[in-house]
């Protein structure tokens, strides 16, 4: 992904408010982030533990940015695996989070929501490049190449958008 600026962020958004879009949290480090290795630029609202976004690069060079309502975490005494729909990390207890978007346009207005199951921290790309692991024992090893998987998730990522964008 090449860098972009909180002005590109904002203008981004497809399933919410100019004035939304305006108010969100952008993160404050968009300088260190390491866009070589994103597919997306993913982040959670430090206020509002229950707010991601995550802003993707479209075919024509333009991006797409998707407001998030993760669901709230159930209350289990026992540990539990759940796996990433898009990047297919696996990871353990809350590692995973459903989380949902709102529709773009009249579908959206009408409360359309698209639900997926993503990495609680939204840094999948790093995940599938190996710079960042799951909890020791949750990974599922798999015989595919590091592009293979990159792929496959930027694949998973455009059935996500062009869902939320239908």
């Amino acid at each position: 992904m090449k860098p972009i600026t909180e002005g590109d962020i904002r203008r981004s958004f497809v399933n919410c408010s100019k004035g939304e879009a305006q108010r969100l949290a952008v993160p404050r480090d968009l300088d260190e982030q390491p866009w070589g290795d994103l597919d997306f630029l993913g982040w959670r609202a430090p206020g509002a533990p229950d707010r991601g976004y995550l802003v993707a690069e479209r075919d024509d060079g333009g991006l797409v940015g998707l407001t998030l309502r993760a669901a709230p975490k159930s209350a289990r005494g026992f540990t539990t695996r759940s796996m990433c729909s898009l990047c297919l990390t696996t990871h353990t207890s809350g590692g995973v989070s459903l989380m949902t978007a709102r529709r773009a346009g009249e579908a959206g207005r009408q409360g359309n929501t698209v639900g997926q199951y993503l990495c609680a921290d939204l840094a999948c790309s790093l995940y599938v490049r190996g710079r960042k692991k799951s909890i020791v024992g949750a990974e599922i090893e798999e015989t595919i190449t590091v592009d293979e998987k990159v792929a496959r998730a930027r694949r998973n990522l455009a059935t996500f958008v062009g869902t939320v964008l239908s």
